[in-house]
């Protein structure tokens, strides 16, 4: 085996393109989970089995079902009901909904680490439900679950090749493409393993600097 340089340079037009749909992918992803994740761990909290009971259900399905059949579903199934979307849009809500049901538990342990004092100060103030949550209890809770939500940004970046199985050309898509064409696969495929690499150190040390300065 020979390494082609030449390869290479040719694939990196295709490569950029394919990042700039990771990247896509990956902040509105990392956008809905968070958005839908907390819907889920605030209506978890509603007094009424009515809610909860339908709302476990349906979660748990959805963390328990493999990504992929779920991307399958939405790609190939809603259609026939009448709802199209593009491929780049549903593999951006599949990943988003998937993940949300991780980001739930994580939101719930949040809110469950808030001290009680704090939940009672509220009281003695007479704040308003909705002053409550929005001044004292989420930001408190958001804090404390920063790292984890950063430690599920990286496993969704991991995540983002599955789209391709519903056309979409993100990073492997594009070297799968180009080395069917071209015939060369190791330099695609190194380039691309390579960006996993460095993209999912680059958030880490993003994901520690934040948690640092959360702390302090």
């Amino acid at each position: 085996m020979k390494w082609d340089w030449s390869a290479v340079s040719g694939f990196m037009p295709h490569f950029w393109d394919g990042l700039l749909v990771t990247l896509q992918i990956l902040a509105l992803g990392s956008l809905i989970s968070f958005a839908l994740g907390l819907v889920w761990a605030l209506l978890m909290r509603v007094p009424s089995r009515w809610v909860t009971w339908p709302l476990g259900v349906v979660t748990e399905f959805v963390r328990n079902t493999p990504l992929l059949v779920q991307l399958f579903f939405l790609f190939y199934v809603l259609p026939e009901w009448g709802l199209t979307f593009s491929a780049l849009a549903t593999g951006v809500f599949a990943i988003g909904l998937h993940y949300s049901t991780y980001t739930m538990q994580v939101y719930r342990a949040g809110i469950e680490a808030v001290p009680v004092g704090q939940w009672e100060a509220a009281t003695a103030l007479n704040l308003p439900l909705r002053r409550t949550w929005t001044a004292v209890i989420l930001p408190q809770a958001v804090r404390r679950v920063v790292p984890a939500l950063g430690n599920y940004v990286i496993s969704m970046l991991k995540d983002t090749p599955m789209v391709m199985a519903i056309t979409v050309l993100e990073m492997l898509g594009q070297a799968r493409l180009y080395s069917q064409e071209h015939f060369q696969f190791t330099e695609p495929l190194t380039v691309i393993g390579v960006a996993f690499i460095l993209i999912s150190y680059l958030a880490s040390l993003l994901l520690r600097a934040l948690e640092r300065r959360l702390v302090h």
